[in-house]
Formats: structure tokens, sequence, C-alpha cells
């Protein structure tokens, strides 16, 4: 019986994905729920799992193709026993004897791209499950004492998510050309996009973050063992402030479609996430009826799985108001772009001990830089100030957060 391996189901936001990496071929044994091929969208790397146990008998998309929602990847055979793998295509004489790669654990595309590369497997360390060596893998060995080649192998033109990097000698000089991958390419339209579309401004203000600092100090044991080892954090803070000062302006909650400003009466909160691939933004759903703990333990669920490349793209689709930290990368200030259609994003920073003013006096206090990028064309200047400024107070007195004050 033979069983069709299918792309997943893509949200109407997303039209279509490209084959990254098959981590079988054809006349290899799976196991049901084994991964199969991972497909790399706009936002994200889904991955494709064997739909039964048998025997991969057809590989009809290859890496670098372009695929629809559910469009045909390949076939498996159920039950059939598994037959020798394909041997990779034959090595130049010039190369590394193949055999001594015979029993390394590497993906097809990966045994192909050594090749070509005179690279030794042997010498790679693999990323993949359980160690596979990916293609990712090779195009990323740089070997320590081995001369750099004077001209790359020939590189066939493919798709730009599987295309090799190529390295070009200039005297002692060195470039690598590495084509983006979806994600950033997307990233870097929708940064673009933001900059050219909106009328951006950003407003700055600081925060002391003694209070805040003193009540977690106080309270995070307690709070950890009251809910079920969830950890109180910083960003608890920030969204519940955010979120009481999304209530009091509600244009900076609000979005701009064609003539028309739609007012959201939910508060849809997404938190920037940093992984390897590029900046993602998942979205904690109707923020405005979640309580710190609910906060903190989301927030720690999406960077997990953000980093392991396991979030949803309906996880990060929508979104009313986004906060973004660069203080965990020991960022003092800085102006953060839009996340289009939202009208605003709320930028956290290093929490820095400064000399400051307090009521005649010099006190070194923690304080934090905050910067909210705005579009002018929805927010007034004089709105965009006061909700920072919102924000700032209800830190400073983070008991007026509780009490919704």
């Amino acid at each position: 019986m033979t069983t069709e391996i299918k792309a997943p189901t893509f949200p109407e936001s997303v039209q279509d994905g490209t084959i990254v990496t098959w981590h079988k071929q054809v006349g290899e044994a799976v196991s049901r729920d084994e991964l199969l091929v991972e497909v790399e969208t706009d936002k994200v790397v889904l991955e494709v799992v064997a739909p039964a146990d048998g025997t991969v008998a057809e590989i009809v998309k290859g890496e670098g193709d372009v695929v629809e929602s559910n469009e045909l990847l390949g076939k498996i055979t159920e039950g059939a026993v598994a037959a020798a793998p394909a041997e990779p295509a034959a090595a130049p004489e010039t190369a590394p004897a193949a055999s001594s790669n015979e029993d390394i654990k590497a993906a097809p595309a990966a045994r192909k791209l050594a090749s070509e590369k005179g690279v030794d497997l042997s010498l790679v360390s693999g990323t993949g499950k359980g160690g596979l060596i990916t293609k990712a893998d090779v195009q990323a060995f740089e070997p320590a004492t081995a001369p750099v080649a004077e001209a790359p192998a020939p590189v066939k033109a493919a798709a730009p998510a599987a295309s090799p990097a190529i390295e070009v000698q200039l005297g002692e000089r060195v470039e690598k050309r590495v084509p983006m991958t979806r994600l950033r390419s997307r990233i870097a339209e929708r940064l673009l996009e933001a900059t050219q579309t909106t009328a951006m401004l950003t407003t700055f203000n600081e925060v002391n973050m003694a209070p805040v600092m003193e009540l977690r100090k106080k309270y995070k044991d307690q709070f950890e063992k009251s809910h079920n080892g969830t950890r109180l954090g910083f960003m608890g803070f920030f969204v519940k402030a955010a979120v009481e000062a999304l209530r009091r302006f509600p244009a900076v909650n609000a979005s701009i479609d064609g003539k028309d400003i739609v007012y959201h009466g939910y508060q849809d909160v997404g938190v920037a996430v940093s992984t390897e691939k590029g900046l993602v933004v998942p979205v904690l759903r109707n923020a405005e009826n979640m309580g710190l703990a609910d906060i903190e333990s989301g927030v720690r669920d999406f960077g997990l799985r953000a980093r392991d490349g396991k979030l949803g793209i309906e996880e990060m689709t929508g979104g009313t108001f986004t906060i973004t930290n660069g203080g965990v990368f020991g960022s003092l200030v800085s102006t953060p772009i839009l996340n289009p259609p939202q009208s605003a994003i709320l930028g956290m920073h290093k929490i820095q001990e400064r000399p400051m003013a307090v009521n005649g006096e010099v006190k070194i206090l923690p304080m934090m830089y905050l910067a909210m990028s705005y579009d002018h064309r929805i927010i007034d200047g004089k709105d965009a100030v006061q909700f920072l400024v919102a924000i700032k107070d209800l830190l400073e007195d983070p008991a007026r957060i509780l009490l919704e004050i």
C-alpha cells in the first residue's frame, strides 16, 4: 500500500514554502511520525513527518523546490522492507575517498555537496536530529588548517534556500556569499515596507526599575512555588503595563486598513524572540485577560519553541502591539521598527545604574531607556508621549499594575 507524503496546510497568509532538507532518501526505512522533510515558509520552518511505517518509495519534490499547501512531496510504501540507500553521485577522482564517509550519518544533499567541495564528512559536526549532518553543516564547514580552494566547484542554480555558500579567494582575503533564507528575506521585506509605507517616529523616556526589581526579589521564590515553577521576570510587568496603557490610548492599539482606522477591542501583544534564523514575533492572545504567571509562562514557552523551530504559523499571525527587548543583548538605546499593520512597538533596553537627581539629591538607580516607535499617521505625538509616560508610571509604582489604576 502506497501512502502520500504531503506538504503542510499553510494558512491564508502563507502562499507557499521551499523544501529545505530531506532527512530520508528513496529506499530508506521510516517509522511513523519520524522526521522526513523540512519546509521553510516566510515565517517558520515546518517539519513533515512520516504518515506510516514503511519505506520511502519516491521523492517528488527535491530540495530547493517550491511547494504549495498540501502538495505531494513524495510517497511511502507501507510495511515494505527497506532497500539499500541510494548511493550519492560518484565524486571526482581528486576528491577524498568516498568510502570513508559511507558509514557517517548524513543527509543525501549533504553527501552530494561534500563530494562537490571535497569535504571529509568525518570532520563535520552534525546539527540535525540524532547528530545528522545536514547540507547547512557542510556549507558552514571550514577546515582549520586546509588551504582555501583557488576556485569553488561549479554550483548549479537553484532556489535560494538550497543554494550552497560560495567562497571566493581574493589574495589573502576570503569572501563568502550565502543566499538569504526565506525567513530572512521576508524579514528584510517587512522592515523595508515599514520604513517606506509608514510615517514612523520614535519617542523616548526612562524608567527607574528599582521598584519592580525590589518586588521581584521579594516575591520571586514564592511566586515560583505558587505557579508550578514559573519564574517571575520583567516581561510580565511590561506586558501588563502595556495592556493598561493600550486601554487608555486606543489609537496605539489600532491599525490602518486602506482609508479606515481599525480600533481593536482586545490586546494581542507580540513578543519579539530572537532565533538563529532571525527574529520572530509570537503573539500572546487576549493579553488583557492574562495574569503575570500566564504571561511569564507563555513567553518562556515561546522562547523554547522558537529556539527549536517548533512555533506554528498561527502563533505568529496577527497581534495589535509588539514589545521587543534589546536589553538582553546589551543594547542601551535603540529605535525599534514597526511591525505592520500594527501602529506601535515598545523597545526595552539594558538596565544600567546611573546617577539620578531625586528630590535634590544624587542617587544611583537602575535605569532603563524606553523607546516607542509609532505611525504618526494614526497616533499624534501627544498620545505617543503620554502612552510611554503611562508605562513609566506603572512600572515605577507596580502596585498600580495589579490594582489597574
